[in-house]
C-alpha cells in the first residue's frame, strides 16, 4: 500500500530555489532509483505536480473499458486481411491506442529486453553514471526526465535511450551497454517489423498504396527508450510520465505487468491492463497530420508507480528520417473539396522547436499546424 501522503500540493508554490535542486538532482546522475535507494519517505519538492494536474489524479478511471485488442495471425490472409484493415483504421481513429497479439516477435525477446532494460537500471550508480547525458539527439544515454529543464515539475522515472538509426546518429554496437547490446538489436528489429505491418494496415485503411508510409521513411528514424519507474513514496503528489502525446510517426510499446499507463479517452483515464505477450501501438503527431485528421494522436500519461517492483517499458519511437525542404503536411491523395486540408505545412525546423522549447505536453504541434 503507497504512503499516504499529508504534504499540501501549496508546497509547490513557496518560495524556494527549484533550479538549484533540479541542478543538484541532474548533478548527482542518480537518477529517481537513486532517491528510492537513499530510503527517501517523502519525494522533493522538484517532483511535485501542480494543483491542475494533481485534481486529476483521484477520479476514477474507466476500469470496466479498454483500449482495443487486435490479432496479427492472420495479416497475409487474403481472406483475413480486410477485416484487420477495418480493425486497425478504427482503433487508430477512434482511440490512437490499440494492442496487438501473434505479432511475430517470440516471447523469449520480449522477456530478455525487458530482463535487459530492468538490469541496466539496477546496476551501480558507477556504471550508469557513464552513459548520463542530456544530448538527446544521436547515440547512448541515460537520465531522467528529459525535459527536467523545461517542465513545470519533474516526474518519477528515470530512462536510458538508444538511437538505432538513421547511420549518422545511431549508436555504434560497441557504445551500447554490453547487458543489453545483443537484446536492443533484436528488439530494434522486431519493433520495425511490427510497425510496418501495421503502417501497411493503416494506409490500406484510408485508401493508400499499401507501402505508402514506408515509401516515406515513417519508419527509417527509430529511437529505443527503455524506462524504469520504480516504487514512489507519495504517488498521490506526481506522476511517472506527464500527460502528452507522442512527436513522431509511429510508436510501439512493451511493458512489464506493472500497471500504471493511461490513456485519455474522451473526458475520461482509461487504465491499459497490458497483456503478456502483447505490444501497445499508438499514433503520433505526425501521422495524425499527413492523415488529415484520419487517425488520431491521444493524450497518455503514466501513474507514478505504488508497487514495490518496478514498472519497465521499452518503447521504439519511429519518425521520418528523409525531410523534403518544403515540409509535410496532410497527403495531397487524402484531400478533396469534401475534405480540405485541416494542417498546414510544417518543417523539421517546426518539429524539433516544438519538441524542445518546452516540456512533455499534449499535442502542441497539431494544435499549432490546424488550419
Amino acid at each position: 500500500m503507497a504512503a499516504t501522503s499529508t504534504i499540501s500540493p501549496t508546497v509547490v508554490t513557496s518560495t524556494y530555489d527549484r533550479m538549484k535542486d533540479i541542478k543538484e538532482f541532474d548533478q548527482s546522475k542518480n537518477g529517481v532509483k537513486g532517491l528510492v535507494d537513499s530510503g527517501i519517505s517523502s519525494i522533493p519538492k522538484i517532483f511535485i505536480q501542480p494543483p491542475e494536474t494533481l485534481s486529476t489524479l483521484n477520479l476514477p478511471s474507466q476500469t470496466n473499458t479498454s483500449i482495443p485488442l487486435i490479432d496479427l495471425e492472420n495479416i497475409t490472409s487474403q481472406a483475413h486481411r480486410p477485416k484487420l484493415v477495418q480493425q486497425i483504421k478504427e482503433a487508430a481513429s477512434e482511440w490512437g491506442f490499440f494492442q496487438v497479439i501473434n505479432h511475430g516477435i517470440p516471447m523469449s525477446v520480449l522477456e530478455e529486453t525487458i530482463q535487459a532494460v530492468k538490469s541496466f537500471h539496477e546496476q551501480p550508480k558507477e556504471f550508469k553514471a557513464k552513459y548520463y547525458s542530456r544530448e538527446e539527439r544521436s547515440g547512448v544515454l541515460y537520465s531522467s526526465n528529459n525535459d527536467l529543464y523545461r517542465a513545470k515539475a519533474a516526474t518519477w522515472h528515470d530512462y536510458l535511450q538508444i538511437w538505432m538509426s538513421p547511420e549518422e546518429r545511431g549508436a555504434k554496437v560497441e557504445d551500447i551497454p554490453e547487458i543489453l547490446r545483443k537484446v536492443s538489436l533484436a528488439w530494434d528489429c522486431c519493433a520495425k517489423k511490427v510497425a510496418e505491418d501495421v503502417m501497411e494496415l493503416m494506409c490500406e485503411g484510408i485508401g493508400l498504396e499499401s507501402s505508402k508510409y514506408k515509401d516515406m521513411t515513417l519508419s527509417d528514424e527509430r529511437v529505443i527508450v527503455g524506462a524504469y519507474y520504480p516504487y514512489c513514496p507519495q504517488p498521490d503528489l506526481t506522476l511517472g510520465l506527464t500527460p502528452h502525446t507522442d512527436p513522431g510517426t509511429l510508436t510501439v510499446l512493451l511493458s512489464n505487468q506493472v500497471p500504471g499507463l493511461q490513456v485519455k479517452h474522451g473526458e475520461e483515464w482509461v487504465d491499459v491492463k497490458p497483456l503478456p505477450g502483447a505490444l501497445i501501438i499508438n499514433i503520433a503527431d505526425l501521422i495524425q497530420i499527413i492523415s488529415n485528421g484520419e487517425y488520431n494522436s491521444v493524450q497518455h500519461r503514466v501513474r507514478a508507480n505504488s508497487c514495490k517492483e518496478p514498472r519497465i517499458s521499452v518503447v521504439e519511437f519511429l519518425n521520418f528520417s528523409k525531410w523534403e525542404e518544403s515540409g509535410y503536411g496532410p497527403l495531397p491523395e487524402l484531400l478533396s473539396a469534401e475534405k480540405p486540408a485541416r494542417y498546414r505545412q510544417f518543417t523539421l525546423a517546426d518539429f524539433l522547436n516544438n519538441f524542445y522549447s518546452k516540456g512533455l505536453d499534449s499535442k502542441s504541434l497539431v494544435d499549432k499546424l490546424k488550419l
